[in-house]
């Protein structure tokens, strides 16, 4: 049987037990009417999906191995790879197999499941994104892929909501494109500046796996207002700080940045190193929310309450252990005399001149064990190719979240800094 026919049987198993659903309501409905009333014949039709769901979770393991290897290894790229998500769909033993079977980011360079981006990126080649802003709606998509398409076939990744305050700037950053409510499983977390738009502090709604949480002595705890599930996230975790310099007399060049990630040890882009690496989401999340197409809103936007504001800090996040956190710098770009111009080789990723631009490099000191080609290695690249579209490549040890809120960061408006 060839892969395309199991992913079919596989959306027609899915397509069935939609109908099952349909019939069953149908029959509670004759069973309420009086029996005054006449009704059709009611003589149940031999149901053939639930033979059909037990023939395909009963497969031999190794069967069910191999099928779902052959799956992973032939889908490597979105849309094509949702059919790895359908398989993780059927049941829960294939769900267990494909778990196993699907690499994190880190060792396998594709992003499949939700919680692939929280993980760190591939260590040698860079996972390849592009945003596309939104400035009507100041909304901002994260697609993967190199370039926007024509048929505008992009996989969603994540997408951020700008709301301005009377003293800072919020991107709150969601799995999908038209929820951006803190009471929402999709809540991934958030970017806050403060006044004068020089620091910002990246915000994860959970915290990472190898981190401790150290609460404060006020209450910590920052409810939503229309929160009532134990299963929607319902705390903030600062896991990271992006700063930049103060340029007021627009006399040192273009912008310079640095990135504090509290939660990655700058031992983890040492020789043997490794940064955090969730497994799950600490809420119940579908999985097939990644397989489905997200809706990105059109037009005018309803009204979202963002009212869940608290006098009390967030928690702290330290990473458990002695060491120092990771810390960024922007690399430092070259004058070019006939362009008259700063300029930086992005190799073909970033094709217009923007105070936007910039590349990430890690601020290595001479008591780190770090080779020179570590050091020389561009962690994170964002840059301008068109009007309101923007390339953004990231690698380990940062996460696609992580990436896609520092890259938040050069949106917001710096009178003081450029």
């Amino acid at each position: 049987m060839s892969l395309k026919s199991i992913v079919r049987e596989l959306r027609e198993m899915k397509d069935g037990m939609g109908s099952m659903s349909r019939r069953g309501g149908e029959r509670k409905y004759w069973h309420r009417k009086s029996r005054s009333h006449i009704a059709p014949d009611q003589t149940p039709l031999p149901l053939l999906e639930p033979i059909q769901q037990g023939r395909w979770s009963n497969l031999p393991p190794e069967l069910l191995l191999d099928i779902i290897r052959r799956v992973e290894e032939s889908e490597t790229s979105w849309p094509a790879r949702k059919a790895v998500v359908y398989c993780a769909s059927v049941c829960r033993s294939w769900r267990v197999i494909t778990r196993e079977i699907v690499k994190t980011p880190e060792e396998c360079g594709r992003l499949t499941f939700p919680i692939s981006l929280k993980q760190p990126g591939p260590r040698e080649s860079p996972i390849q994104c592009f945003i596309r802003r939104d400035r009507a709606s100041s909304t901002y998509f994260l697609f993967c892929g190199l370039v926007p398409s024509e048929d505008e076939s992009e996989k969603l990744l994540l997408a951020a909501k700008k709301i301005r305050r009377a003293t800072s700037t919020d991107f709150v950053i969601s799995l999908v494109g038209d929820d951006f409510s803190r009471a929402s499983s999709a809540y991934v977390g958030k970017l806050r500046s403060n006044f004068l738009g020089t620091k910002f502090t990246i915000y994860d709604s959970q915290p990472p796996c190898e981190a401790t949480v150290q609460l404060n002595s006020r209450s910590s705890r920052r409810f939503h207002s229309k929160q009532v599930s134990p299963r929607v996230p319902a705390c903030n975790y600062s896991v990271g700080t992006v700063s930049y310099e103060l340029n007021v007399l627009r006399t040192r060049g273009p912008r310079r940045m640095n990135c504090a990630m509290h939660t990655i040890l700058m031992s983890s882009i040492e020789e043997g190193g490794t940064a955090p690496t969730p497994t799950s989401f600490p809420h119940s999340f579908d999985e097939q929310l990644f397989s489905s197409p997200l809706p990105v809103p059109k037009g005018k936007d309803s009204i979202i309450d963002f009212s869940s504001t608290s006098l009390s800090e967030p928690p702290v996040v330290s990473v458990r252990g002695s060491g120092e956190p990771l810390v960024l710098k922007n690399k430092a770009p070259r004058w070019h005399e006939q362009l008259q111009c700063w300029c930086l080789n992005f190799r073909g990723r970033v094709t217009v001149a923007s105070v936007k631009n910039f590349q990430l490099v890690a601020a290595v000191g001479p008591s780190h064990n770090v080779s020179a080609a570590e050091q020389e290695k561009v962690i994170l690249q964002f840059g301008k190719i068109g009007k309101d579209i923007f390339t953004m490549d990231y690698r380990y040890p940062l996460s696609a979240f992580q990436a896609f809120a520092i890259c938040l960061s050069s949106f917001d408006t710096k009178p003081a800094c450029e």
